[in-house]
């Protein structure tokens, strides 16, 4: 069973910076497409960004694209989210997903329903 781990959220003033990571056990990481999610108080879980293979192969939500970097270690079966510039409105609790590499990809794999494993997620708090 895969099992994926978050750690690296906290507490940050605006503008500063966060490294997560997420750690996949139980299954090989370069078989798999990765994602991360966002869900603030009272909201949805909402779409951050995901990768394929590589850097090459990213995708972002408009709202984080250009301070948000999402890349992958398989050799160390990780995922990282790279956030900078870090808004009030970045707030939220952050977890990773994974799906089974497609064979044939469609879409940009956005949306929850899309992934078969999720993390237990790690706070982000942005203090002005």
């Amino acid at each position: 069973q895969v099992q994926l781990v978050e750690s690296g959220g906290g507490l940050v003033q605006a503008g500063g910076s966060l490294r997560l990571s997420c750690v996949v056990s139980g299954g090989t990481l370069s078989r798999y497409l990765m994602g991360w999610f966002r869900q603030a108080p009272g909201k949805e879980r909402q779409f951050v960004a995901r990768i394929y293979w590589n850097e090459l192969s990213t995708y972002y939500a408009n709202s984080v694209r250009g301070r948000f970097t999402v890349s992958r270690d398989n050799a160390k079966n990780t995922v990282f989210l790279e956030m900078t510039s870090l808004k009030l409105e970045d707030t939220a609790v952050y977890y990773c997903a994974a799906l089974p590499m497609p064979t044939a990809f469609s879409g940009n794999y956005a949306h929850t329903s899309d992934y078969d494993y999720w993390g237990q997620g790690t706070q982000v708090t942005v203090s002005s």
